[in-house]
């Protein structure tokens, strides 16, 4: 039995805050190149050419082996020891960066993404425990709490930085700053790192290596038709996929059922769906975030393509949105959710909802050839919908589960928010290109594209709503609060009424 390595209660580690700031720059590294890549991918396409949907490749290569390898990646900083697992996910990450930013074709920058992706896996899921390792009390909470900034501005400067740097072509590097600006960052992570305390868990879990396998060959095989639609069409090759992809899925949860009856570590918990509300959470998720990474790649595409805005313009487009979901987001944690819990959520995608609608006034009325100046806020609409949603939505879907199963079910979360990025990009940018598939695009085209778009995330945005209905736990069937529940529930949520209703 391996030694456990993580800090004693009382004895916070001597050089926290200096390794905390490694763990977050490595955080704000992975969601830049994220949002980087949405501005950059029209400017790649335009310059290593290939077919049109290469464009959505070069951000699902990248989120779908960080989705299904997640769970993975957080189980090998349990056996290896975080500390490790982290730097050398962190060099992988920096290794893959510089493939992309000398890919000469796009199959090349294609598999470039996909070893980003993997490497991300292991970098990200040992933030958590890395940072749990070294503080205790309430510097864990405003260690914890650092986190959401970060991110928030992150999200911000991402789409801006994207257009910046490809506009800038820096000593004519064009495109391939986006993916050379991470080597200062991964240098400097990869420098503070020595500072981190090595941390492993006390109990050595099994790999379910047969369940990585299938998960990645299952929503590889969704994925890719959902993407070549416009080269393979309703073909029956296309049905073909899609249905071995659905029969690997099925095979990946009949295995998964197994190993938890024969004891072993699967990688899903069985116990998160002794009831509908974290399956519920799992449709959500998936379901919200296919609609915003979807859009952020629509808007762009149909910038670049149907007025041929710069990149610049195009990453400032999208700086609204981000900023509205940042304020959101901090309004959300601070002062709604302490007040209203789970209702938020329903704010939250009502705005992102009233945002999509103004989005498509706006393509039904804007010039074929100009900028269309109201778009920016009807984007700040949809990004305050995402702040106001994302805050209660995690602390309702991490509220309903027991406190053994919270590092399982955080993993599902995020594995799942990252599979809905991949989804939304493949099906939304194949019908916003659909619409120019059958010659060069033009303005009118982009529009109409743009319009069958957000028409497609207005339907995914009630399909959400539904889905959180069956997060909220009925009244009747709700247990009554104790000590024992309310240690083990989010600090976010209020107190149950004197009638034992839940207020989340």
């Amino acid at each position: 039995m391996p030694k456990d390595l993580s800090a004693s209660p009382g004895a916070p580690y001597h050089r926290r805050w200096a390794a905390l700031a490694a763990l977050l720059a490595a955080e704000a590294m992975n969601l830049l190149d994220s949002t980087i890549m949405t501005v950059a991918a029209p400017v790649i396409h335009t310059d290593l050419g290939g077919p049109a949907s290469d464009i959505q490749w070069f951000s699902a290569a990248y989120t779908l082996p960080f989705a299904v390898l997640l769970i993975t990646g957080g189980r090998l900083g349990d056996i290896a020891g975080r500390k490790r697992v982290f730097r050398i996910g962190v060099a992988g990450f920096m290794l893959a960066s510089l493939l992309c930013a000398l890919a000469v074709s796009p199959a090349m920058l294609i598999t470039a993404r996909a070893v980003q992706g993997a490497a991300a896996a292991l970098v990200i899921p040992q933030t958590i425990g890395l940072i749990r390792s070294m503080f205790t009390g309430d510097e864990l909470a405003r260690a914890m709490g650092s986190i959401g900034p970060v991110m928030g501005l992150s999200a911000v400067c991402g789409p801006v930085l994207g257009g910046v740097l490809t506009h800038a072509d820096v000593l004519g590097s064009s495109w391939r700053s986006v993916f050379l600006v991470n080597l200062p960052l991964g240098l400097g992570v990869l420098a503070a790192a020595p500072l981190l305390r090595e941390d492993r868990s006390s109990r050595r879990p099994r790999l379910d290596l047969t369940g990585t396998a299938l998960a990645v060959l299952g929503t590889g095989l969704l994925v890719h038709p959902l993407i070549e639609s416009d080269r393979a069409g309703g073909s029956p090759r296309a049905w073909g996929t899609l249905a071995a992809g659905l029969l690997v899925m099925v095979v990946f949860g009949l295995h998964q059922r197994r190993r938890t009856r024969r004891g072993g570590s699967a990688l899903v918990e069985a116990g998160l769906f002794r009831d509908r509300g974290f399956p519920a959470a799992l449709a959500a998720s998936v379901l919200f975030f296919a609609v915003v990474n979807g859009l952020m790649v629509v808007v762009v595409l149909q910038l670049q393509l149907g007025p041929h805005a710069d990149v610049r313009s195009a990453g400032l487009t999208l700086l609204p949105w981000s900023c509205a979901m940042a304020i959101a987001s901090w309004i959300a944690g601070a002062r709604l959710v302490p007040r209203s819990g789970s209702r938020v959520m329903f704010a939250g995608l009502a705005a992102l909802l009233g945002g999509a609608l103004a989005a498509i006034a706006v393509y039904a009325t804007s010039p074929a050839t100009a900028y269309p100046w109201p778009l920016p806020a009807a984007l700040a609409a949809c990004g305050l919908g995402q702040g106001l949603f994302a805050v209660p939505f995690f602390t309702t879907a991490l509220g309903r589960v027991r406190p053994h199963e919270t590092g399982s079910a955080a993993g599902l979360l995020n594995a799942a928010q990252q599979l809905g990025g991949t989804l939304g990009v493949a099906l939304l940018g194949t019908i916003f290109l659909h619409a120019t598939a059958l010659g060069p695009p033009t303005g009118v085209t982009t529009l109409s594209g743009a319009r069958s778009a957000f028409w497609a995330a207005v339907g995914l945005i009630v399909a959400t709503g539904v889905a959180a209905m069956f997060m909220r736990r009925p009244a009747a069937v709700a247990e009554p609060v104790s000590a024992r529940s309310v240690s083990a529930r989010p600090v976010s949520a209020r107190p149950a009424s004197a009638k034992g209703e839940r207020l989340d």
